[in-house]
C-alpha cells in the first residue's frame, strides 16, 4: 500500500470515527408535530452507539489478527518447503490444520463482535 492510500485510509477512518460521535435529534413525533418525548442533553455517545462501536472494532481487530496469522504461516511455510522440499507434504499439511484452527478462532471472534452490534 503506498504512502497515499494509507493516509487517505487513516483520513476516511478519522471521519468514520467522528459521524459516529455526532448526536442526532430525537425522531418520535407526536401528532400535532410536537415531540413526544423530550430531547434529553446530547451526549458525546450514546450506550447503543458504544456498543456498536466495540463491536465493530472488536470484529475488525479479531479479522485484523486472524489474517496476520494465516499470513505469517504461510510466509513460514514457503520458507520452510523452500529449504527441505522432501518435507513439502508435512508441512503444507501441518500449515493447513494450523490455518485452520485460527481462522475457526477469527470466525468466532468475528461473530460475537457483530452480535454485539446487531
Amino acid at each position: 500500500m503506498s504512502k497515499k492510500m494509507a493516509t487517505l485510509a487513516l483520513l476516511l477512518m478519522a471521519t468514520g470515527m467522528l459521524l459516529m460521535l455526532v448526536p442526532t435529534p430525537a425522531a418520535a413525533q407526536a401528532e400535532n408535530g410536537v415531540a413526544a418525548v423530550p430531547v434529553a442533553e446530547h451526549t458525546l455517545i450514546t450506550t447503543d452507539g458504544a456498543r456498536k462501536l466495540g463491536g465493530a472494532i472488536g470484529a475488525g481487530l479479531a479479522l485484523i489478527g486472524g489474517a496476520a496469522g494465516i499470513g505469517r504461516i504461510g510466509a513460514s511455510a514457503v520458507e520452510s518447503i523452500a529449504r527441505q522440499p522432501q518435507a513439502n507434504g508435512q508441512i503444507s499439511t501441518a500449515m493447513i490444520i494450523t490455518a485452520a484452527m485460527i481462522e475457526g478462532a477469527m470466525l468466532f471472534a468475528v461473530i460475537v463482535g457483530l452480535l454485539a452490534v446487531l
